[in-house]
């Protein structure tokens, strides 16, 4: 294994299909040992024709960990670019972002993510798996769990912040001992909490063995990060009691409208709402789980059968969506239009069609999870009709810049209210139309994001280097 490693040559003439990516576990927990040997490498191929090493980090443009040149920083995420979910989404903004004047390394789980430059990508090989299939599931989750762990392991130093999301919730405890190991200072971007949102949503109880463990977990997890990020001022209160100095490690940062912040006019002849365009036309969108309510949302619209002022427009997906065609079906409620999920090209457009957007969480969700489809109803102005606690961050955001409204949870009546209120009061909902757009663009901005993310960066880097 001599000469193969410093050639150059020696890759430049071998096509990449020659080579054997690192892709068992195996394979990767051996790197470490390997990258101490070489010079400038990034990623380690086999010859498949030789079975000699070749060192490439150079020709994918990927910088080296190995390096004393620019500060580096790693995202570890199971979702990224090209997938298409919200997380995967704000992901990478949020590396594409620290990567402004950071050198980014992200790991991650999604099917040909694989991208050389800045941010540059690693994928790990990974299956996809059916929602149904828990066992199969499980082990895609492990799997991806373990070859983070033994990446960050390999790729971080003592001054390479390292930054790890929420999902899937075993994942952070892998990352951040890895990074504990190698004397990095790690940084948790909280998505969702557990066992909080377990329970909440009613597939566990609070003195279940799962949710002792994981709170055993989360004890050392929270006492060993440098930072936590949390995207909602409500998830503080479940976050501090459990990590040393809160103040200091606990930062704020919002996410941001996908979609440009500009009121969108009430079009009578949009796609989506021509035939209802006499009507107060609110809507429900987005992937409704289990710590969503649209129970409630249909129960109200029930209730307004008989209201020909007012129109519902209801579309999504996931395991509420399921419930919400199998009510239609049943009742063939005249109020009320079903409609699949829309192709992005047509989201602006869907959106634009309602003059409400209706959030609706369980009982119990404050601090525990915010919904990051808030942020695009507001921009294209749109008001909200929320039901959630007073304290929960959309709440806060809603009456803070008089954007909506905030109704008890579960309560089907006090939402009928509501929504037959707005239907009555035209000029304040045009206001808080207004009042959405300008939140959106004076404070929940992407740029805004991205200056807080780069701060943290440096700040944990200097954390180190000072010590």
């Amino acid at each position: 294994m001599g000469s193969p490693l410093t050639n150059a040559n020696f890759v430049q003439q071998r096509p990449l299909s020659s080579f054997k990516w690192c892709s068992s576990l195996d394979d990767i927990l051996a790197l470490p040992k390997l990258a101490e040997t070489l010079t400038n490498a990034q990623f380690v191929a086999v010859d498949c024709q030789t079975q000699q090493c070749a060192a490439i980090w150079g020709t994918l443009d990927m910088p080296s960990p190995l390096q004393n040149g620019p500060m580096t920083a790693i995202l570890v995420t199971q979702h990224y670019s090209p997938d298409d979910t919200s997380t995967a989404i704000f992901l990478t903004a949020i590396a594409e972002e620290i990567a402004r004047d950071i050198e980014v390394v992200v790991i991650s789980g999604t099917d040909g993510s694989r991208l050389g430059g800045n941010p540059a990508v690693f994928e790990v090989p990974t299956w996809t798996t059916p929602k149904a299939a828990l066992v199969r599931r499980t082990l895609a989750m492990l799997w991806f769990c373990i070859a983070a762990f033994a990446l960050v392991l390999w790729r971080a130093r003592p001054n390479t912040p390292v930054f790890v999301v929420t999902t899937p919730f075993l994942l952070p405890y892998f990352v951040v001992l890895a990074a504990r190991l190698r004397g990095a200072p790690s940084a948790l971007i909280v998505y969702d909490l557990y066992p909080e949102s377990l329970i909440a949503s009613g597939i566990t109880t609070e003195n279940s063995l799962v949710v002792r463990f994981v709170r055993r977990m989360n004890h050392w997890l929270f006492k060993t990060l440098d930072a936590i990020v949390t995207i909602g001022r409500d998830m503080e209160k479940h976050i501090a009691p459990q990590c040393v100095s809160p103040a200091a490690r606990i930062h704020y940062i919002p996410h941001w409208s996908t979609l440009p912040p500009r009121e969108r006019a009430i079009d009578p002849n949009n796609l989506f709402r021509k035939e209802y365009s006499d009507k107060l036309l609110v809507g429900l969108s987005g992937n409704l789980g289990f710590t969503h309510d649209p129970e409630t949302v249909f129960k109200a619209a029930e209730n307004l059968a008989d209201d020909t002022s007012v129109h519902f427009i209801l579309s999504g997906w996931g395991v509420g969506w399921k419930r919400l065609v199998a009510y239609q079906r049943k009742t063939s409620l005249p109020n009320v239009t079903l409609v699949e999920r829309v192709p992005e090209d047509q989201l602006d457009q869907f959106l634009a069609a309602a003059d409400a957007w209706i959030i609706p969480y369980r009982r119990n969700m404050s601090g525990i999870s915010v919904p990051s489809r808030l942020y695009n109803l507001l921009a294209i102005g749109r008001p909200v009709i929320a039901l959630t606690e007073a304290d929960s961050e959309l709440a806060l955001m809603l009456t803070g810049h008089d954007a909506g409204w905030v109704v008890e949870p579960e309560n089907a009546s006090a939402l009928a209210r509501a929504i037959a209120t707005a239907a009555r009061r035209p000029s304040e909902l045009a206001a808080k139309r207004r009042n959405a757009v300008t939140a959106l663009t004076e404070r929940f901005t992407r740029a805004s994001a991205g200056t807080a993310y780069r701060t943290l960066a440096h700040r944990l880097r200097a954390s180190r280097v000072a010590s």
